[in-house]
């Protein structure tokens, strides 16, 4: 019995011994993981200390409207070089054009009878939708080419917007909508404190199906819109009045206007704008509506600057552009009726989400390409 219950006392000292190992290891381990993350953090605020208050204001710039530009780090700039600079900053991007409002005699729509030699650019196209893919230095972009500039309208996710009334995603209102393709839309609140009410109102003048459907009076960059002949209105500053007496039919705010009556925003070309995700929207002089996606905040796609969206719309020919709400918003979606991308008629995203992004976040606003059947 003696030897029974030495044994017994023996193997609970292991047991004892061998549980203190596996905690000491946990505890080790926990301790390490901490200090690991606690060094990476220090090593990133080092590195944005350094960028923000070193010798290139360029460098310091570029990061600057880059997170200015997210939802999540907007706040960042600020502690490392006080929000007078970062005001400051801002103002540099400002957008200064000749106009304030472009002018609609610079596109002539192409009619079906019309058509000649573009007949042959939307040959293999039936729907009329075209989607090219680009690769700049720091960025994928995806282009959506309509020829027909009257399928291209602004929805809303509700009929009415209020913080109480959660927004809708664009895969969503697409099917809702049966539309054949749609990009995101205007701007809207967000304190970038990722709370329910984010992305339920939009900011500025906004006009869906000839009705101006919301107007906070706040100030925008910029408007894109269509009236009522269906070309593309851009506006650096623009009221209900000027929106009624335009005949505007949809529209939305975000900005910088990029381009105007053919000229290219110099400010915002050469701004230090940040490397970002981007969605943007434009019309040839021959009607047909341009849609612009910008991949960004991805190992193999950085982001587009306003530089590099002006280069793409002016290579397409835009005669009027603006750019729209980029970011963790920036979504391309094509109903692939021609099964270019997979399942014929299957909906399609275009683009790629921003790094840990899962799905296309809740937004008041989006522009809509509706489907043949709907023209």
């Amino acid at each position: 019995m003696k030897d029974k219950k030495q044994a017994k006392q023996v193997c609970a000292k292991k047991h004892a011994s061998l549980g203190r190992v596996i905690r000491l290891i946990c505890l080790h381990t926990v301790v390490t993981l901490l200090l690991v993350a606690l060094l990476a953090f220090c090593g990133v605020v080092m590195v944005c200390n350094m960028i923000f208050n070193g010798p290139s204001t360029t460098a310091r710039d570029v990061l600057t409207m880059s997170m200015l530009e997210s939802s999540g780090m907007k706040w960042c700039p600020a502690v490392f070089i006080g929000e007078d600079t970062v005001a400051q900053i801002q103002q540099n991007v400002s957008t200064k054009l000749p106009e304030e409002i472009s002018s609609a005699a610079n596109i002539v729509i192409q009619t079906d009878n019309a058509l000649t030699d573009a007949e042959a650019e939307w040959a293999a196209y039936p729907d009329g939708i075209r989607i090219e893919r680009l690769r700049g230095e720091s960025y994928t972009a995806h282009v959506m080419i309509v020829r027909d500039p009257s399928r291209v309208y602004l929805t809303t996710s509700n009929p009415t917007f209020s913080l109480g009334t959660e927004s809708k995603r664009i895969d969503e209102v697409i099917q809702r909508e049966k539309a054949a393709a749609a990009i995101n839309g205007g701007a809207f609140n967000d304190d970038g404190t990722g709370g329910d009410y984010v992305g339920r109102l939009p900011v500025g003048i906004t006009v869906s199906r000839g009705e101006i459907v919301w107007d906070d009076d706040r100030y925008c960059d910029g408007f894109a819109g269509f009236n009522e002949d269906n070309a593309l209105v851009v506006a650096t500053k623009i009221d209900a009045e000027q929106v009624e007496a335009l005949n505007i039919r949809d529209g939305c705010c975000f900005g910088p206007v990029l381009i105007m009556n053919g000229l290219v925003n110099e400010e915002a070309y050469n701004a230090n704008s940040g490397y970002n995700p981007r969605t943007c929207i434009g019309q040839r002089a021959d009607g047909a509506v341009i849609l612009l996606c910008i991949d960004g905040r991805q190992a193999n796609s950085l982001g587009g600057t306003y530089a590099d969206a002006i280069d793409i719309m002016v290579e397409y020919g835009a005669v009027n552009a603006c750019n729209l709400d980029g970011g963790s918003s920036a979504v391309m979606y094509y109903r692939d009726m021609q099964g270019r991308y997979g399942e014929p008629g299957a909906l399609q995203m275009i683009n790629n989400y921003s790094l840990l992004q899962e799905q296309a976040r809740e937004m008041p606003t989006f522009f809509m390409v509706a489907g043949m059947n709907e023209e």
